[in-house]
């Protein structure tokens, strides 16, 4: 079965295996959902992430972070740009999210980043989710 919408496919397992308790959640590889992962593990809102190869095409193992007291770290994820509307922005607007305490996945010309990366470089590009 095909999916119209990938990366809210990846997104919508991570907030169910979170809101679960879950440890690890598995989502169908592919190279855009794992560059999402590495910046949400760069950022701390995830604990790993590791390609599995055997069932082809594969799968992504994504591991969840919770605080000591089993709280999870991440506590909310939205898709912003979506396949029916598309949203793209410029360096300068780009803008913090939840006031600074969340992020931003950009898709630019120089791969997936922060909002927050994305300004410094002054690049535009594809806003693709909120973190926070």
């Amino acid at each position: 079965m095909s999916m119209s919408d990938p990366i809210a496919d990846l997104l919508t397992r991570i907030r169910n295996g979170v809101l679960s308790g879950h440890e690890t959640v598995e989502a169908p590889y592919s190279g855009i959902k794992e560059q999402i992962c590495a910046v949400l593990q760069r950022e701390g809102y995830i604990e790993n992430v590791k390609r599995i190869d055997e069932p082809k095409p594969g799968a992504l193992r994504i591991g969840l972070r919770y605080m000591p007291d089993r709280s999870p770290v991440l506590t909310g994820i939205r898709r912003i740009s979506r396949s029916s509307l598309r949203v793209y922005v410029k360096s300068t607007e780009l803008r913090p999210v939840r006031s600074g305490l969340g992020i931003s996945i950009v898709s630019t010309s120089k791969g997936v980043m922060t909002g927050k990366q994305a300004r410094n470089e002054k690049l535009g590009g594809e806003v693709l989710c909120e973190v926070w």
